[in-house]
């Protein structure tokens, strides 16, 4: 895989195909108490900047012996205190109204599509933005309202926050946009299309990364030397440490193959690593190379997006639920992913080092796993609606002629099971004619 930016398009989305840096950004990006914590040390700054550049100016005043001047940057703060007591007090409400109003958006959007698409909230920059200019605003307040000097002969005076109270007052105007953004934005995320669409386009960034050479070859490999074994906890494999395992198996002159996909569950005692062609690296080496959560991400996971638009899909098919459009809308972009990689060799990543040796083997879905991912379960569930059979059928007769010919297998049995399964449970044969029409708006 290159270690450079490329530019690369799948479907209709444009992304840039990024370096193997540390999973840390992308885990960060799955908090909320990292950017506030950023911007309540960035206020701290910012005022500490601000206050002494104030006691500057009141300095420079009175060395100067212009004391018409400190008297007047005295009765502009007073007149700003007031107001910077009202941004403290206003500041705390606004950051309960946008917490009431994350809370209920993230509730519907787990209740009404899956819950898995509650990371998409935790993940969004508006939301981050708007909590951390409104946790800072209201930290730079409380410390400017510190800096109010109780002393009145401006020949003793030391400083007026003058400074501070102007930055305190933009920061209160940044802070309303960020709350027009915000709620338009999480408007915008309650909408099931667009929620759907977000998960394709990550979806989209993880595939991007694909290498576009062939298969692994084993014999090439060598026989296994040795394995390792994970010691950490319990839980899901959210990533690995692309970099360190390659840096590892360079040092020992080894190849490392990967053997749970990202999203499997481990324990204590899963092999994790085998090794070829040399002795295992020591534990050591390998320290902190793979990352075990609680969720899968997509970070390095190809199959995650899939996952969730047909959780999707069989929440909107439900009895419960009753939503043929939705299931439509999801299966729209599950064809529109697998078109993308339809061509993509699958089954295995290959990451070299600097000199182009191939040093770690990381097994993804293959093509078959992924249409199955992508159909079965919803094809179990469509029978019931011509609408979505309509659309899976269209679905299907595109990717086959998309698909190269070696892939075209899975496809024409997904295609068959499901024309069979309509035959069976649809008595009528009018009926039957309708739903085995293909339509790309399943009934357009």
């Amino acid at each position: 895989m290159s270690d450079g930016l490329i530019t690369g398009v799948l479907g209709d989305v444009k992304v840039r195909r990024p370096r193997l840096l540390s999973p840390l950004r992308e885990h960060l990006r799955d908090t909320m108490w990292f950017a506030p914590t950023a911007g309540l040390v960035g206020a701290m700054v910012l005022w500490l900047v601000a206050a002494e550049l104030d006691s500057r100016l009141v300095a420079a005043a009175r060395d100067a012996g212009d004391y018409d001047t400190v008297e007047n940057l005295m009765k502009i703060a007073e007149d700003a205190k007031a107001v910077i007591s009202t941004i403290g007090s206003a500041m705390m409400t606004f950051i309960g109204v946008v917490f009431s109003i994350s809370l209920v958006a993230v509730q519907m959007a787990s209740g009404q599509f899956s819950p898995r698409v509650v990371r998409l909230y935790i993940r969004s920059r508006i939301t981050k933005i708007t909590l951390t200019v409104f946790l800072a605003t209201f930290l730079f307040s409380l410390m400017t309202l510190t800096s109010f000097d109780s002393e009145s002969d401006p020949r003793r005076l030391t400083s007026v926050p003058l400074i501070e109270s102007l930055l305190a007052m933009a920061m209160v105007f940044l802070s309303l946009l960020l709350f027009v953004a915000y709620v338009n934005g999480t408007l915008r995320m309650m909408r099931i299309g667009f929620v759907i669409d977000r998960i394709a386009r990550e979806s989209f960034r993880m595939a991007v990364k694909h290498p576009t050479e062939g298969a692994v070859d084993d014999e090439r490999l060598g026989p296994a030397t040795a394995r390792i074994i994970h010691h950490g906890r319990a839980g899901v494999l959210r990533d690995v440490h692309i970099a360190r395992v390659v840096r590892a198996a360079r040092r020992h002159g080894v190849v490392l193959r990967l053997l749970p996909r990202i999203g499997d569950f481990m324990v204590p005692g899963t092999p994790v690593f085998t090794v070829h062609g040399g002795a295992a690296p020591p534990r050591r080496a390998l320290r902190y190379t793979v990352s075990v959560g609680v969720e899968r991400t997509f970070h390095q996971d190809l199959g995650f997006g899939l996952r969730q638009l047909a959780d999707i899909a069989l929440r909107a098919l439900s009895p419960a639920v009753n939503d043929p459009t939705t299931a439509v809308q999801a299966l729209d972009r599950i064809i529109q992913f697998l078109a993308s990689v339809a061509a993509y060799p699958l089954g295995a990543l290959r990451h070299r080092d600097r000199r182009g040796a191939v040093r770690m083997v990381q097994p993804v879905p293959d093509w078959t796993a992924l249409v199955d991912l992508g159909f079965a379960e919803i094809r179990g569930c469509a029978v019931g609606s011509p609408q979505v059979v309509r659309r899976m059928l269209a679905g299907l007769d595109d990717l086959l002629r998309l698909a190269p010919e070696e892939r075209r297998e899975p496809l024409l049995r997904h295609r068959e099971l499901l024309a069979r399964e309509v035959e069976r449970t649809v008595p009528e044969a009018a009926d039957r004619a309708f739903a085995l029409r293909p339509d790309r708006q399943g009934i357009g």
